[in-house]
């Protein structure tokens, strides 16, 4: 799926409105109203058409922008891929050595503490 905030933020970036975009690449406005809410998906010509108008990377429209791979003790390879927003929030997490660890020694019950703190 599009990142809708990544796509509003470099529409923004170059001065188009979502009617200007939409004519650039053969969609309506309302089109473009989807892809940043994130509610409809554009095609694959659509992406193709924004990545040459923004000079961005479909990685970086689609929030691809880390990718992570392991492999387990059967030599099974996974992969994920982390957003650059991802990556800073866990940067962050790293700062603090306490709630990191706390964090890292059971993500579920982890999330769940934060889930109940801020939720």
């Amino acid at each position: 799926m599009l990142n809708g905030n990544r796509l509003r933020e470099v529409r923004k970036q170059k001065g188009l409105t979502q009617t200007e975009l939409g004519e650039l690449i053969g969609v309506g406005k309302s089109a473009i109203c989807c892809y940043e809410k994130e509610t409809r998906n554009p095609t694959l010509e659509a992406i193709i058409e924004m990545i040459h108008v923004f000079g961005v990377s479909a990685d970086y429209l689609l929030g691809a922008d880390y990718l992570v791979k392991t492999v387990d003790k059967d030599n099974f390879v996974e992969f994920a891929i982390l957003t650059r927003e991802e990556v800073i929030f866990i940067e962050e997490l790293k700062k603090n050595k306490l709630v990191y660890d706390i964090l890292m020694q059971d993500p579920k019950r982890g999330a769940e503490l934060v889930k109940k703190e801020i939720g």
